[in-house]
């Protein structure tokens, strides 16, 4: 599915590869009936122009500058900005490399799906517009450059919204002042390009669909996410949408398109490994640029009152924002430099200690899609030939597990539920619910970190301090959550809410996924059963000691440490 085009005005759409034994269907999913599904062949049909727009004709595109920026937290100035410098140099020479743009670049359609029933571009179009959602970035971005692909064939002008809604599920301001910032950087990089950012204050569907037709705007393009919400934002504005407004989806997050890579759940790493893994050579290809946009618009976006949008949130401001991380592309670029320089040596041997630096932290800005995880694997390959066992456990991890999840939450509809675990994970769960807990605590003792547990103690409080917690100890800490709660329904939703309260990256596939891994079994096996875990893997704190020294981490994260 496409609505880009070949160098005529007719604009032919891939075949599509649309899944249709699911598990569930999705309300616009295209194999649901109901949805006026389209074929899986389509053709996009681009009207006749009578007078072609040329480059530099237009309305004056410089933007008054905005005087209310949000403040960022001082950026780290170290001896690796030179390093982080040669990489972003590198990085741009690669795209350049790939394509002087995306319009010479041979675009893989298989990334993309049509959403509306329409597929004809209409003939008076003023413009195309990227409706950016998950991937919040410019550059190495599939959804951008797809925007610009039909903006460039049509030689129209291309314009950039984010819709920024008041609250959504657990977020906090830890959370919102971290994407905020970092969209403020992709509005700057926007104006430097000629492409115009607006921020809608609102639910899509209540500003996206009047915002098209005020701009005349001639196609919408999306990105994807598995998530419910998020699903339910896309159909609510196709049924919005204009009908003479054509709406495609791209997955900017994946490397392989979830849609491309099963037609259904799969059940393991085990069983999609194959199936992400012979389709890299075709999807795991270095990115184009965005270009300065050569057709300019007609109107200019309104300057973003950042400071406004941010004191209008009706968010949970008592979840303070972490300093550790500065949010942002150019600062996830120089945690991916420091991984690479610093960590990956050490990351296959490594990873699990939480004493020890070796992983990439690079979760908060994959999951607000600030760096893409394509670009971070492209980079971390380039050192196989030294570090090949660091390095393809981090390909297993930041390609296979994550999609993994993205394909969990995509095809089961109850991907936050006991219920959306297996039938042999539901059974011994349930078998074992009446079993007698060593330890009850409520959902206030786990959240303040008052256990009997110091290591456990220890995580929740490096959580909440700093906004992510050892990945090794996110297991650990799930588990515990069972083991401690009345049943497994109230111990899954205590592990989402506090994961999608404190996490920077919370909300998000892998997060969900972590979670049923380790309350509920999914994507793991039966193992020897014991009380209230049944077959559940389980965990305990003398493992974990053989695994690393608990002692040390349990004095690095003490609640009075914390407190001073």
């Amino acid at each position: 599915m496409c609505l880009g085009g070949s160098h005529t005005t007719t604009l032919l759409l891939a075949r599509l590869v649309i899944p249709f034994a699911t598990a569930w269907s999705r309300p616009w999913r295209p194999q649901c009936r109901s949805q006026r599904c389209l074929p899986t062949r389509t053709v996009l049909r681009m009207p006749q122009k009578k007078e072609k727009r040329k480059a530099g004709q237009g309305g004056k595109t410089e933007a008054e500058p905005d005087t209310t920026e949000l403040p960022r937290f001082p950026p780290k100035r170290n001896k690796e900005e030179a390093a982080l410098g040669k990489l972003e140099e590198a990085v741009q020479e690669a795209r350049q490399k790939a394509a002087p743009s995306v319009q010479d670049f041979k675009y893989n359609k298989k990334r993309v799906r049509l959403i509306s029933q329409g597929s004809d571009l209409k003939d008076g179009a003023k413009c195309i517009l990227y409706w950016m959602s998950r991937d919040q970035r410019v550059q190495d971005n599939w959804a951008f450059l797809y925007a610009q692909r039909l903006a460039l064939k049509q030689e129209l002008p291309l314009h950039v919204c984010f819709c920024l809604v008041p609250k959504f599920l657990d977020a906090t301001i830890r959370h919102y002042g971290f994407m905020l910032r970092g969209l403020q950087e992709v509005a700057k990089e926007c104006t430097e390009l000629n492409i115009p950012f607006h921020l809608l204050l609102g639910y899509a569907k209540d500003v996206l669909p009047t915002f098209v037709v005020k701009h005349g705007v001639g196609g919408l393009v999306t990105d994807f996410c598995p998530l419910r919400v998020p699903q339910q934002w896309v159909e609510d504005v196709r049924e919005r949408l204009p009908e003479d407004v054509p709406f495609a989806q791209v997955d900017a997050h994946n490397i392989v398109p979830c849609w491309v890579t099963s037609p259904k759940q799969e059940y393991s790493a085990r069983t999609i490994r194959g199936k992400i893994h012979s389709q890299l050579p075709e999807f795991l290809t270095e990115f184009p640029p965005v270009i300065p946009h050569p057709y300019p618009p007609s109107s200019l976006a309104e300057p973003v009152a950042w400071e406004a949008c941010y004191s209008s949130l009706q968010v949970d401001r008592t979840v303070k924002e972490v300093e550790w991380a500065t949010p942002g592309t150019a600062a996830g670029l120089a945690v991916l430099q420091s991984f690479i320089a610093e960590r990956l040596e050490s990351f296959g041997s490594h990873r699990n200690d939480p004493n020890k630096a070796a992983l990439s932290n690079l979760s908060p800005w994959f999951h607000f899609g600030q760096v893409s995880t394509q670009r971070a694997i492209l980079e971390v390959r380039k050192h196989h030939r030294k570090y090949k066992e660091s390095v393809d456990i981090f390909v297993e991890e930041a390609v296979v597990r994550r999609e993994l999840a993205d394909n969990f939450c995509y095809y089961n509809k109850n991907y936050d539920s006991v219920q959306g675990a297996y039938d042999w994970a539901q059974t011994t769960l349930k078998l074992h619910a009446k079993d007698k807990r060593p330890f009850l605590y409520e959902l206030q003792e786990l959240e303040q970190g008052n256990t009997h547990d110091p290591l456990w103690n220890a995580a929740q409080l490096q959580m909440v301090r700093e906004g992510k917690m050892h990945g090794f100890l996110r297991m650990y800490w799930a588990k515990k959550i069972l083991e401690w709660t009345r049943s497994p329904e109230e111990a899954l939703q205590f592990a989402i809410y506090l994961n999608d309260r404190y996490e920077l990256d919370g909300r998000d596939p892998n997060g969900y996924v972590g979670c049923l891994w380790s309350i509920c079994g999914i994507h793991d096996q039966g193992w020897a059963e014991r009380a209230v875990f049944g077959k559940i893997r389980y965990m305990n704190y003398a493992g974990c000691k053989r695994k690393f020294d608990v002692s040390q981490f349990e004095r690095r994260y003490a609640p009075h440490k914390l407190k001073k």
